[in-house]
């Protein structure tokens, strides 16, 4: 019975045994080995891994993924033109070095959210300072990306990448909330002035370059109209005078037509000396003096 005994408590020795000298580490983690003494310590990755009992050697597991860390409690930050904001800022990081991470935090892994908590909060406070209140609502993302770059570099001495930073609310307290929004609105409304007073002085540049041009165009065209005109008469007349040429009789009689036409409308009376040279071609086809009326016989 005693040597059943023996035997059990012999196997619990060799299981715990086994147990603190054993151990596993998951793809979610990197191990750090410590030995007791000024000795270095020790990076592993995934795999089964061999180590003495506890206190010759400790493990430590460091999470190797991508990680949150999101404030509680809105921050107090005040913007270059001295307003103040309610913000609540989500980091994204991951340890890159865990080796750094245990000698910057002396092996208290727990007090990464903290200190990362306090380099957030440097990092906005100096951000929204460099930004006006109206840049900080509208370009939030500018703002965060300063924010995550100051912090970035900080960060690297403990062992960490901060890879995003995002806000997740950025308001007024409510004490100001009344007054900021009515400067706000009052800059907007400044602001659309400007641009509609930009946008008429442009229109009436366009309208007046639209008028010049115009003008240039309507001068250019009767211009070009005038001695096309200029053109056509002349050749007109020279046609007309080569044609008249060879008979200037006719050329008399189509002058008094042309002339007869442009003289008489329709319903118009006009009384004159019948004997008037005008009229010489009604009176004659050729423009001379009526042949004298054949006498009429007479009966006895």
């Amino acid at each position: 019975m005693n040597k059943i005994i023996a035997l059990v408590v012999a196997i619990v020795i060799v299981l715990f045994a086994a147990s603190s000298t054993v151990f596993v580490v998951d793809q979610r983690h990197m191990a750090v080995l410590s030995s007791r003494g000024d000795s270095p310590s020790t990076l592993l990755g995934p795999g089964l891994h061999v180590k003495l009992p506890p206190p010759l050697q400790t493990v430590t597991l460091v999470d190797n993924r991508i990680q949150s860390l999101d404030a509680p409690d809105e921050d107090h930050y005040v913007t270059s033109d001295k307003t103040e904001l309610l913000v609540n800022p989500v980091v994204r990081f991951r340890v890159t070095d865990p080796l750094k991470l245990l000698a910057e935090t002396k092996g208290d892994i727990q007090s990464l959210p903290d200190r990362l908590a306090l380099l957030s909060r440097t990092a906005l406070g100096d951000a929204f300072g460099k930004f006006t209140l109206s840049d900080a609502l509208a370009r939030q993302q500018a703002v965060a990306d300063e924010a995550r770059n100051a912090m970035d570099k900080a960060a690297a001495s403990l062992g960490v990448s901060v890879v995003g930073m995002q806000l997740t609310r950025v308001d007024f307290p409510a004490a100001m909330t009344d007054s900021v929004f009515k400067r706000m609105i009052a800059e907007r409304n400044q602001v659309a002035a400007d641009e509609r007073a930009k946008g008429a002085a442009e229109a009436d540049q366009i309208k007046a370059d639209a008028t010049a041009k115009q003008q240039q165009i309507l001068a250019d065209g009767y211009r070009q109209a005038q001695s096309i005109r200029g053109d056509g008469d002349a050749k007109a007349a020279a046609i007309a005078a080569d044609a008249f040429g060879k008979d200037p009789q006719f050329y008399q009689f189509y002058q008094s037509m042309q002339a007869y036409r442009n003289t008489f409308k329709p319903g118009d009376v006009v009384v004159v000396d019948s004997n008037n040279e005008f009229f010489r071609f009604m009176r004659s086809p050729t423009g001379g003096s009526a042949p004298d009326a054949p006498a009429v016989p007479r009966k006895h």
